[in-house]
């Protein structure tokens, strides 16, 4: 592999302190897979009576261990959870999947639960066997030494080309009772989901029923993850997990079996902010980014109508290369909104960058000024605004810029 890449700009300057969540406990190591130096295996074990929900790729190409999670959602039921990072195991046949089965058996063996009940996740470059011998015999020593505490060593063993570590970490409230609510990511390059993020994992020790859990998981996932655009490339091995570890329980904490009973309304609106950081956190570690971009659109012909206009607009190179270069060059904007394919009218679109609207009525906006626009470019969070002005239809898509780093990361990723 190449050099690392710079550290993101929006980089934290401080993990979150995020607590430990009942029924949930860690361990890493480096097994060498593809790294050297630094972690690459992941061991995650829950309590028994964990219910899980999630939503994977939908690319016709996905990798074997999302095939394996696939059949573990069916069932709702989750003991541990293994990842790995430097392999994707994704285009890999066979082996692939053999390399899954070795390391389901292996988690199974070490946390006393059935293959079922283990989830797989991988991450890292497409094609090149996975080598399951590297690392499944070392999970059973990894399950005696998990520890409650140690989130951020999990978030940085999930790591590929990520230059910082993505925690967040929520409380809500079910009938009165508090329970917490954890997560963690990772993603920089191959980011357009189609579901997720490229891996995603949660936790919560609240008593929620699988089926309930996943309706939740997925509408949430719609508004936050599949809004975010790094290249456009939606990813082989995109996993969103969420394990709800029922702990909360044990403290009087009603278990929720329905995800319309009102009871979980407070939960469900957590959830979908603590996914909705952790998505932003994505797009602000975009390989190569020197900008964050927010892309707003109104007045389209519907909510999705905007979205893909939306999206249109974050995945344009001449747009991410613009804002890199800090050009307020408005005219790709316009490009963007025609090239999507959505109902707009040129003689009612209009453009702000920010607050400073440039283009209005289909025309140069009659306050439009080169300088004022200009300054505000230099600034690193932009927000870039297109009002159809046809209907109701709005979204919001967050994603950054195009810059040389892009290249320089991508360019050698597997020398």
């Amino acid at each position: 592999m190449g050099k690392p890449a710079p550290v993101s700009p929006f980089a934290p300057a401080n993990l979150p302190a995020v607590p430990d969540v009942p029924g949930v406990a860690f361990a890493t190591a480096e097994a060498g897979i593809r790294y050297k130096g630094r972690t690459d295996l992941l061991l995650a074990v829950f309590a028994p009576g964990t219910t899980v929900a999630g939503v994977l790729t939908r690319s016709k190409t996905r990798s074997a261990p999302v095939d394996w999670c696939a059949e573990g959602l069916r069932h709702g039921n989750a003991r541990a959870l293994v990842v790995n990072s430097g392999n994707a195991n994704a285009f890999t046949g066979k082996k692939g999947r053999e390399a899954v089965e070795i390391t389901a058996d292996a988690a199974a063996d070490a946390v006393a639960c059935a293959p079922g009940e283990v989830f797989i996740a991988s991450t890292g470059v497409i094609g090149e066997p996975l080598d399951a011998g590297k690392f499944a015999h070392l999970l059973k020593g990894l399950a005696a030494t998990t520890r409650a505490d140690t989130w951020p060593d999990a978030a940085r063993a999930i790591m590929t080309t990520d230059t910082f570590p993505k925690l967040a970490t929520r409380t809500a409230r079910i009938d009165g009772h508090e329970v917490v609510i954890n997560g963690m990511c990772k993603g920089a390059g191959m980011i357009q989901p189609d579901m997720a993020t490229m891996l995603c994992f949660v936790a919560t020790d609240a008593p929620i029923a699988a089926p309930a859990l996943q309706k939740l998981v997925s509408k949430s996932a719609d508004e936050t993850f599949n809004c975010v655009t790094v290249d456009s490339d939606t990813s082989t091995s995109d996993t969103l997990l969420v394990f709800a570890t029922g702990e909360a329980e044990k403290r009087g904490c009603p278990r929720i079996t329905d995800a319309t009973d009102p009871r979980l309304a407070d939960f469900a609106a957590t959830l979908h902010d603590l996914l909705r950081e952790l998505a932003i956190l994505v797009a602000k570690d975009g390989e190569g980014i020197t900008k964050f971009v927010t892309v707003e659109v109104e007045g389209a012909a519907s909510d999705l109508a905007a979205k893909r206009i939306a999206l249109s607009i974050a995945n344009s190179p001449l747009v991410k290369t613009a804002i890199a270069g800090e050009d307020a060059n408005w005219g790709r904007v316009v490009m963007a909104v025609g090239k999507s394919g959505e109902e707009a009218d040129r003689d009612r679109l209009s453009i702000s960058f920010g607050d400073i609207q440039v283009a209005s009525e289909g025309e140069r906006a009659p306050s439009y000024s080169e300088e004022e626009v200009s300054r505000y470019m230099q600034q690193p969070e932009i927000t870039v605004r297109a009002d159809i002005g046809i209907g109701t239809g709005r979204a919001t898509v967050w994603t950054c810029d195009l810059t040389h780093g892009y290249i320089d990361i991508n360019a050698d990723y597997r020398s």
